[in-house]
């Protein structure tokens, strides 16, 4: 390819080779002088070329792999990637900060301003993070490791914070060892690096829909076809799934089985059971985003997939940012021995990791039995606001509303009545000072729906009810003023 003959690298610089390639490649990608889908020179074309080992180029086509430039695919080469979708990967929708549409944004952060009352939000409210007992369990670290604790950790995370939660996952009825846990730094980074692992340009991943943004955009950077399976009020659309599993190959399926976001529903034990058996049959992986479970408003805890799982079919995450504090970016994740090396080689490319200190000191924060006193007062606080809120919407939400209350969880999910658009109802409150979710954040294309989400996590609990009230008269202003044909489609009708 005649635009490699211009490409210089400075052997004595003390830039790494492969990253001065790196950024000739990318930059001839950003400014489109090789096409989308354009195959690369081989790995022993190139370094004859540029007279380099052929090393430099397999770290350069990785790291270009990695952040998206490029994709492979086995037996026929590397390829250029269509970068005209890359916005999304780098604006991924990550809740804790933004939500960003094409035709407004979202700032879920507005809860800070004294002007907005925010349902939007999912992001744990700073006067419940455990800033006193955190701090002391940081400077014990501090005071025992002095120094040591600034120093790099193995790929797969602090030994003693994985044996302890291996303990703490005992509570859930998961046993495991401590060398099928991989620290990660958030559920974001858990299911980009599973996609590295597991996803070539093109294959087949299943996800419920509607289901978490984040989760969409990774699989969508990593060019998959993503095969979308309706949820119900108790779970996965069985039905379809096994209708579908006859037509594809699915990598995995993504599933948030307890409180899914954002509906908040929960699958039952029956549905869990059967998901696992199809997982056998067809020869998938299941990927449980856990993010909630510690969270109850009814008196048992929920059962996870993972607890179920004899036949090593499900890959266990989770995130502690929504009950904890999640600047701090602490999560894990369970896997599977059969793709132990895959996983591993994927999360050495991504190169992020929760810092030493930081998992030093969640270590003693689980041995110490901290976090469960610490859960134990987040729980309180979120079962008053969801009391609150059940029999606030109960009072003031319009009766063309329909809506399923969850078993607890921080998420509730409404519909509009068929036809009205969620996206216009989102822009109708957010001038009236409240914020929400639409349903078309959720949807892996972003279509417009009748639906919405709220959310108490972001939320005092004395501004619930003045919420909602004024939240019921706009919706009721909004059915009486915008007619029917906001939108084209109405989708998840089965959810009701």
């Amino acid at each position: 390819m005649e635009v490699f003959n211009d490409i210089r690298l400075d052997k004595n610089s003390t830039k790494h080779l492969y990253l001065q390639l790196f950024d000739e490649i990318k930059k001839l990608i950003e400014l489109y002088n090789i096409k989308p889908h354009t195959k690369l020179p081989t790995i022993r074309y190139l370094a004859d070329k540029l007279n380099v080992n052929n090393s430099t180029i397999v770290n350069a086509y990785n790291k270009l792999e990695a952040e998206g430039f490029i994709y492979k695919k086995i037996g026929s080469g590397t390829f250029v990637q269509d970068i005209r979708n890359k916005g999304v990967k780098k604006q991924i929708l990550d809740e804790e900060t933004s939500m960003s549409m094409d035709n407004f944004n979202i700032d879920v952060n507005a809860s800070y301003s004294e002007k907005i009352i925010n349902f939007a939000s999912t992001a744990p409210m700073p006067d419940l993070f455990p800033i006193d007992d955190f701090k002391l369990v940081l400077n014990e670290v501090l005071d025992r490791d002095k120094g040591r604790a600034f120093t790099y950790l193995e790929s797969q995370g602090y030994l003693d914070l994985r044996k302890a939660i291996c303990n703490y996952l005992l509570d859930f009825n998961i046993k495991t060892c401590e060398d099928n846990v991989h620290i990660i730094s958030g559920a974001q980074q858990g299911i980009d690096i599973l996609s590295k692992a597991l996803i070539e340009y093109g294959n087949v991943v299943f996800t419920e829909n509607p289901t978490y943004t984040g989760a969409i955009a990774v699989f969508k950077s990593r060019s998959a076809r993503i095969v979308e399976i309706p949820i119900n009020k108790d779970g996965i659309d069985l039905i379809d799934l096994e209708y579908k599993l006859r037509s594809f190959k699915p990598k995995f399926i993504y599933t948030m089985p307890n409180f899914q976001n954002p509906t908040g529903y929960c699958y039952t034990t029956t549905k869990m059971k059967k998901l696992i058996e199809l997982a056998e049959k067809y020869n998938f992986y299941i990927i449980e985003d856990d993010y909630l479970s510690d969270l109850h408003s009814i008196d048992k805890p929920r059962n996870t997939l993972k607890s179920l799982d004899t036949a090593d079919k499900v890959i266990y995450i989770k995130s502690f940012s929504k009950v904890f504090m999640p600047g701090l970016r602490l999560a894990f994740m369970i896997i599977p021995k059969t793709i132990y090396n895959e996983v591993i080689s994927a999360k050495h490319i991504s190169d992020i990791s929760t810092s030493s200190l930081i998992q030093r000191a969640f270590h003693l924060y689980l041995e110490k039995k901290i976090w469960q006193k610490h859960i134990e007062q987040v729980n309180i606080a979120y079962s008053e606001r969801y009391k609150t809120i059940i029999k606030s919407i109960k009072k003031h939400m319009p009766k063309q509303i329909k809506y399923i209350l969850p078993e607890g969880g921080l998420n509730f999910w409404f519909s509009l009545p068929s036809g009205y658009s969620a996206n216009e109802l989102y822009k109708l409150c957010y001038k009236n000072k409240i914020a929400i979710a639409p349903g078309s954040l959720f949807d892996v294309w972003q279509r417009d729906t009748r639906h919405f989400r709220l959310s108490i996590a972001s939320i005092h609990n004395d501004e619930i009810d003045s919420g909602i009230s004024k939240l019921g008269k706009i919706i009721t202003y909004f059915l009486k003023n915008n007619g029917k044909d906001s939108i084209s489609v109405n989708l998840y009708n089965n959810l009701f």
